[in-house]
């Protein structure tokens, strides 16, 4: 058994160590109707929330230094850390998924934005993780404490059960032999929540219908009018048969729940529909069970990554060979007519190092090194309505087999989030990213530099701002820029207000300094092309 260290993962806390990088998103943006044909949702397309068919930079947050993206198979919403652990997040927002009461959205283009210390933590704590569910969300802080809100009907909130709950609230716990465990991690489905601990332990909470709590029982009995109900836990309670193991991830389908330990064995636990826990059967399983498959004794074939989709769950070995159990597309080996009973690999993938993966509602997403040396998106998934896939304008929405992800050649993806209709990337600067269109595509933006109003021509260029497009003559900044930055530049109104596209009128901007980011070693900004009217403008 691994050691037990008594602080949070550096890692996940650390900001100097931490990678981070810029979000994309594609797909689906009209929330409240996403997935919802009653509401002619489904193929719809509007000018202010768009089908996105390919990736876009995500302009509210072009200028937030993002270390990880969450997001889950059967939500439609998002939440994003950044590098100072404050929590960005945005989507379909009933009931209160993202702690706000009365809205039913929370538009991408202005994401909410929560530090821990705006939800009572003591100064210095951030947010280190957090964890999508169908209509609520977790968030933990590096003080190993959990915050949720939204739908609590079943308890997955980790409060009494009450319709939902409408702000951001600690969790209290959980407990191990009467001492608070500190969370690491945690992973949400449709009614319940599972979050794994320092120490290795796995504690879940919410609905035990399908065995999901792990505890041995689904405690399903008669209530009032012949009406079966089951269990409902809204303390977190350990997950059993895993005691004697060190457990170093968790992730959740909606009603089915995954784990890995230290040495790399796999077990699975919950709804058991399409054979998608891997065991060969269609058995609902109320006790962890290990995955022959990545038992050894050989290390190489035993697990490195888990991965929980809708209805299959996938793993990553030692070898970076990719597997999947379950139904994870419409037709033929692999469908609801023929699911894979156990794990097998994908022959499409056979020749590639797999490193990272994400499974949406219907997509799936694979990171692999490339010839040249970077990272390859490799992508796939039937009936993807909404572009969620983001293979281009020109190509189809829907891939049936694993295909390069053309629009991201040559641009290296750190982390996916595939969500039920919408995908995000967390991308690391460079050149060929900031060729990418950005989401909206136009923003309300002057010709002229917002400081002096002037077209100076060509021998005195204006600097467009990455984020919303104002421009600057170079002159004109406080203090004044010699020549044109490497990598990314902000203006100083869209510095300050953060998340939000707060581009001053040419009429009301005030002198400043703009913001410079570094972007990838070695890129260099190109000299901007002559636009319209005779005014300069940085090439996007």
């Amino acid at each position: 058994m691994a050691s037990t260290s008594h602080t949070i993962p550096a890692d996940l806390v650390d900001s100097a160590k931490q990678q981070w990088g810029r979000v994309l998103i594609c797909g689906g943006t009209d929330w409240p109707k996403l997935g919802r044909k009653d509401k002619a949702g489904k193929g719809g397309d509007t000018d202010a929330a768009p089908e996105l068919l390919e990736p876009h930079i995500l302009r509210s947050l072009s200028n937030i230094k993002v270390v990880s993206i969450h997001a889950a198979c059967c939500a439609c919403h998002f939440i994003a850390l950044d590098i100072d652990g404050a929590a960005w997040m945005f989507g379909r927002n009933v009931p209160s998924a993202l702690g706000v009461a009365k809205e039913d959205q929370i538009s991408e283009t202005t994401p909410r934005r929560v530090l821990a210390t705006d939800l009572g933590a003591e100064d210095g704590t951030k947010f280190v993780y957090a964890a999508c569910g169908k209509s609520h969300s977790l968030l933990v802080d590096s003080e190993g404490q959990v915050w949720s809100a939204g739908a609590n009907n079943y308890g997955q909130c980790g409060h009494p059960v009450t319709a939902q709950i409408p702000a951001f609230k600690a969790i209290d716990g959980p407990y191990l032999d009467g001492a608070r465990e500190r969370v690491v991690k945690a992973a949400a489905g449709v009614t319940f929540s599972i979050v794994l601990t320092e120490s290795g332990k796995v504690f879940a909470f919410g609905s035990g219908e399908k065995g999901q709590l792990g505890n041995g029982r689904t405690g399903e009995h008669i209530v009032t009018g012949n009406k079966t109900a089951f269990d409902i836990e809204y303390e977190p309670i350990p997950v059993k048969g895993m005691d004697e193991k060190f457990i170093t991830d968790i992730a959740c389908g909606p009603q089915h729940a995954v784990a890995i330990d230290s040495q790399g064995l796999v077990y699975v636990w919950g709804y058991n529909g399409y054979c998608r826990l891997g065991l060969g059967n269609q058995k609902d399983v109320l006790v962890p069970e290990v995955v022959p498959q990545f038992a050894g004794p050989n290390e190489a074939t035993m697990a490195a990554k888990i991965i929980a989709g809708p209805s299959n769950t996938a793993v990553i070995d030692k070898q970076k060979m990719y597997w999947m159990a379950g139904k994870w597309k419409n037709s033929g080996e692999g469908s609801s007519g023929s699911p894979y009973s156990s794990f097998r690999y994908i022959q499409d993938l056979m020749g590639c190092k797999i490193s990272q993966g994400s499974c949406g509602g219907v997509t799936h997403f694979a990171l692999t090194p490339d010839d040249d040396g970077g990272i390859m998106t490799v992508a796939w998934g039937q009936n993807a309505a909404y572009g969620e896939l983001g293979l281009g304008p020109e190509e189809p929405k829907s891939a049936t087999k694993p295909t390069k992800h053309q629009p991201l050649t040559g641009i290296e993806i750190l982390s996916i989030a595939a969500g039920a209709y919408t995908t995000l990337f967390l991308a690391k600067p460079s050149d060929k990213l900031s060729d990418l269109p950005r989401h909206p595509f136009e923003v309300d933006a002057p010709e002229l530099c917002v400081s002096c109003n002037k077209d100076n021509g060509d021998d005195d260029p204006a600097l467009e701002c990455d984020k919303c497009d104002h421009p600057y003559h170079l002159g004109c900044l406080d203090p004044p820029l010699d020549a044109i930055p490497e990598g990314e530049w902000f203006c100083p109104q869209c510095v300050s207000e953060l998340g939000a596209l707060a581009g001053p009128s040419s009429k009301t901007a005030k002198k400043g300094a703009g913001a410079t980011e570094s972007g990838k070693a070695g890129t260099k900004r190109k000299a901007p092309p002559a636009a319209k009217d005779g005014v300069s403008k940085r090439k996007k």
